[in-house]
């Protein structure tokens, strides 16, 4: 497509993430089709997406729906369901998708990418996503922190084309949203992903913000040993990271991002399900078949199941 020319976007999973990336898209003039559940559907068909960031409060005129046909003809699919949902919501978009359509995957985790492929052959690009946000009402979506992506090539055998790639981050850059390309993606996953593991869990068990948890004696002891058993799962596994560099990155994230609530607290006070199996759970189940112990973060994970069932 010409590079003046906006790509028609589709985000399947409007959430708070959905919202944000899909919202930032629409109002720099992107044609976006919102794709996610009914009081939200309605709310944004009706009143337009409003998004109270920290830099403006608009509110946004975008298409919504709640039929995942809505992705025909997209050619910037945001990947943005819960991964509980990555299969199913894989296998269902597969069939729909446009023949050059890029589906780039936000969520956490560092195996979406290759667990959507598993399922449906779809070949996404993984992104790794740095935004507090939260639904704060039907069609509402709170901005309180950062707000980039980072996006690569993480598998060699989907063959990510360079382009593609460059397409993606130009067209998130011309929107507002800062995107670099990784040359290495999957370090930067998991550097996520600790991050996430360092923070989510305890934010979910204290209803805590993470400024308060970064600044507190007692949780900063417990992020440096999630931080350790997460480096030396990771480290097992492959990927090379240290926990000096990886504990000074958590506690600089809490600063730049106080006013953060975890999406797993916002799952719990919401009643829903959340995705600390693809968090802690997924180093506990990881640290298992390495032969690396991770107490600290078995501990968080289990907490959180426990309190997923009142």
């Amino acid at each position: 497509m010409p590079k003046e020319e906006w790509p028609r976007a589709a985000v399947v999973g409007a959430g708070a993430v959905g919202c944000y990336f899909g919202g930032m898209l629409a109002r720099a003039g992107a044609p976006v089709t919102l794709i996610g559940r009914a009081p939200h559907v309605e709310a944004i068909n009706r009143d337009g997406l409003f998004i109270d960031s920290i830099h403006f409060q608009e509110r946004v005129s975008v298409a919504a729906s709640t039929e995942i046909g809505a992705v025909r003809d997209a050619q910037l699919v945001l990947f943005s369901v819960k991964t509980v949902d990555t299969e199913r919501t894989a296998k269902l978009l597969a069939p729909l998708l446009a023949p050059d359509a890029i589906v780039v995957s936000l969520q956490n985790g560092v195996d979406n990418v290759e667990r959507i492929n598993f399922a449906s052959g779809i070949q996404a690009i993984p992104a790794v996503v740095y935004v507090a946000a939260g639904m704060i009402g039907p069609g509402r979506v709170k901005h309180t922190g950062r707000g980039d992506l980072i996006v690569g090539d993480a598998f060699s055998s989907h063959e990510v084309n360079r382009s593609e790639l460059e397409e993606v981050a130009a067209t998130f850059a011309r929107a507002g949203v800062p995107c670099r390309i990784s040359e290495n993606i999957t370090v930067e996953l998991w550097e996520k992903l600790i991050m996430n593991c360092a923070y989510n869990a305890i934010s979910a068990l204290t209803r805590k913000k993470y400024g308060p948890i970064a600044e507190d004696p007692v949780t900063i002891e417990v992020l440096k040993n999630v931080v350790i058993e997460a480096v030396a799962v990771a480290s097992a596994a492959g990927v090379r990271l240290f926990v000096s560099g990886m504990t000074e990155a958590v506690l600089k994230l809490g600063k730049a991002m106080p006013e953060a609530l975890s999406s797993t607290a916002q799952d719990i006070a919401r009643g829903k399900p959340t995705e600390i199996d693809s968090l802690n759970g997924f180093l506990v189940r990881k640290g298992a078949q390495l032969g690396v112990p991770t107490p600290v973060n078995q501990t968080l994970f289990s907490l959180v199941k426990l309190l997923e069932q009142v």
